[in-house]
């Protein structure tokens, strides 16, 4: 995968982030200037030599002033989650992106590579080997997906437009060293007792290593610049090969020190209690998050698993870090957790 190139000035926003600081480490890696909008500071941004805005994605005058300049913008910043606020999701996912498209065209910059994901697709039923002819929903089971979507369509209605290309990718599952929303929250439920299989246990699901991911960012733009390929498209990034979701948890879980899920509940029976938690969240308006809802309960019995073949085709995509050296990456945080985690 050649993404190779003469320095440019560029943007990431949510640099800050799992995603976004491992793409601002790469871009440095290979010699660019790299500029970062994002909340607050982050040292290991300034670590890494990059240039640091702090603001707010919902503000356009921000990112109109960080969007001055650069040649392309890696656009991963966004509010993740299965819970809470419409307008919290809807400002930041769909507004914040309007706000970066502006920016883009009365800046003038010529790529823009935006991190969505599969869960703009997701429909309830299984997917396997599924490419990117699947087609948006029309209901959705929380405001994430719905905000990515909708900001997704935008961005790539956008190609070809005022001399700006675009593009999205969507890494499902993103893991690794560094992650501070997926493991930590596993491995909290687990040691609570709160974590139960979903379903039959043999959904297969697609998972992608933190590095592999943002090395697909780095060769969308590369390929936008120079062959145009992926201008006005969407690309599913993954492993190649889907894993067995519950026999991978198990194996976070025993490298964790931890024991294998044995409690289960039926997916019928989880769709119920959380259609009752989310009844009594509501009208309450509890927090934080409900500990079951009806999105997670479908991804947890489900597979989930695509096909990487376009990503392939059209920039050359690859995984150059394989799931076990993914694992021995990850090992010496995953006995840190276990050596902070209290004594049961």
């Amino acid at each position: 995968m050649q993404t190779n190139s003469s320095p440019m000035q560029l943007l990431v926003t949510g640099g800050g982030g799992f995603l976004g600081l491992y793409i601002v480490e790469q871009l440095r890696k290979q010699g660019h200037a790299v500029r970062v909008l994002c909340r607050r500071y982050y040292p290991a941004v300034a670590d890494s030599g990059a240039e640091i805005i702090q603001g707010d994605i919902r503000d356009p005058d921000v990112v109109l002033n960080a969007c001055r300049g650069v040649e392309a913008v890696f656009h991963t910043a966004a509010i993740p989650g299965v819970w809470g606020s419409k307008d919290l999701y809807f400002s930041t996912n769909l507004q914040g992106t309007l706000n970066v498209l502006n920016a883009c065209r009365s800046q003038k910059v010529a790529r823009l590579i935006y991190t969505s994901s599969p869960s703009v697709v997701f429909d309830g039923s299984d997917h396997l080997n599924a490419d990117e002819s699947l087609p948006y929903p029309t209901r959705w089971l929380c405001h994430y997906p719905h905000s990515k979507a909708l900001a997704e369509q935008s961005v790539l209605a956008a190609s070809g437009r005022h001399g700006l290309l675009t593009c999205a990718l969507r890494p499902h599952l993103i893991w690794g060293p560094r992650d501070n929303h997926l493991i930590p929250k596993l491995l909290q439920a687990a040691r609570s007792g709160r974590l139960r299989r979903v379903g039959s246990g043999q959904n297969i699901v697609s998972v992608s290593y933190v590095e592999n991911a943002a090395t697909a960012h780095l060769a969308a733009e590369h390929a936008l610049r120079t062959t145009g390929k992926p201008a006005g498209r969407a690309y599913f990034i993954n492993e190649p090969d889907p894993v067995n979701l519950w026999n991978w948890i198990d194996l976070l879980l025993s490298l964790a020190g931890l024991p294998p899920v044995r409690r289960h509940v039926s997916l019928r029976t989880a769709w119920t209690v959380a259609s009752a938690l989310e009844m009594i969240w509501t009208l309450l308006k509890l927090k934080p998050d409900p500990p079951m809802t009806r999105f997670v309960a479908a991804q947890l019995a489900g597979s989930h698993a695509y096909s990487t073949a376009a990503a392939v085709r059209d920039f050359g995509y690859q995984t150059h870090v394989t799931m076990e050296e993914g694992l021995r990456r990850l090992q010496p945080e995953l006995d840190q957790l276990a050596a902070l985690a209290p004594h049961q």
